[in-house]
């Protein structure tokens, strides 16, 4: 059996589907009741309590961890889900860690994410890392005003990074928890091209089949907004990212053609697939 944590997610929901289409018994674990597909288990758990989750990794094979903002906060120690994982039997851990642990990693979210990743390396556990730049899901930040005004607005039109479509992530997650040859690895997960935030809205122009107009917002307008959703430290975290990445975060990484055997998806093609989140 495989625990997915985070299973209603970008991420989780196509793992989930992904593991169980492969014929393994699958937890999924979320905060709140949500749909999963046919024959996966579903768990409400909350994993800033990981003493919750012993009957949960009782008899589990794997895990998949991801991390909720809650695990983020101060205080909070995740490693503890190593442990309980550990006295379960859990075999192997697939994590999922950030880009920024080694391109930016004095923050305090990256001081953090690499204690976490130095915890599971010596917990005696098979384990694999994965370490994902920006997501081509955060887009859908712009979902309601390209549906209301059709208006993608953004920091940084012009700056451009190699986002990577959520369910490629998934895939290598999901190689990672049933691939003995992935155990030890460090997979860091972008996408095929650098594209800019102007060029996003052009791809969901496209993928509507109508025009959308890019809005390009300064960095307090941006943060502003963000700071609704993330802690301030992240926000301006991401920000300095958008605005001036560094030639490791521009840099478009072998790793999904290494794992999965093909390149990953543009961002023309979650456009596609996510279209109706914009109509």
């Amino acid at each position: 059996m495989i625990v997915v944590t985070g299973a209603t997610g970008n991420i989780g929901r196509p793992l989930t589907q992904a593991l169980a289409e492969a014929g393994e018994q699958v937890t999924a674990v979320s905060r709140h009741a949500a749909a999963v597909p046919d024959g996966v288990r579903h768990v409400v758990a909350d994993l800033a309590r990981p003493a919750g989750l012993k009957p949960v990794l009782e008899g589990a094979k794997a895990l998949f961890l991801l991390l909720s903002g809650d695990l983020h906060a101060a205080g909070a120690n995740p490693a503890e889900i190593i442990g309980e994982a550990a006295v379960g039997g859990v075999r192997r851990v697939v994590l999922l860690s950030t880009q920024g642990v080694a391109t930016r990693p004095f923050g305090p979210t990256r001081i953090a994410m690499r204690a976490l990743e130095d915890a599971l390396r010596e917990s005696g556990l098979e384990w694999a890392v994965l370490r994902p730049g920006g997501f081509a899901s955060n887009a859908l930040w712009w979902a309601e005003s390209v549906r209301a005004h059709q208006v993608v607005a953004a920091p940084f039109g012009d700056v451009g990074v190699p986002i990577i479509d959520p369910a490629d992530i998934a895939a290598v997650a999901a190689a990672c928890l049933l691939d003995d040859r992935h155990t030890g690895g460090v997979y860091e997960l972008t996408g095929p091209e650098v594209i800019t935030p102007r060029g996003q809205a052009e791809a969901i122009a496209s993928a509507l089949g109508t025009p959308v107009r890019f809005h390009e917002l300064t960095r307090d307008e941006a943060r502003a907004a963000m700071a609704r959703s993330m802690p301030a430290e992240l926000a301006d975290d991401t920000l300095d990212i958008l605005g001036s990445p560094s030639p490791a975060e521009l840099r478009v990484s072998p790793d999904v053609q290494r794992v999965l055997g093909r390149a990953p998806r543009p961002f023309a093609d979650w456009a596609a697939r996510n279209v109706a989140a914009f109509r």
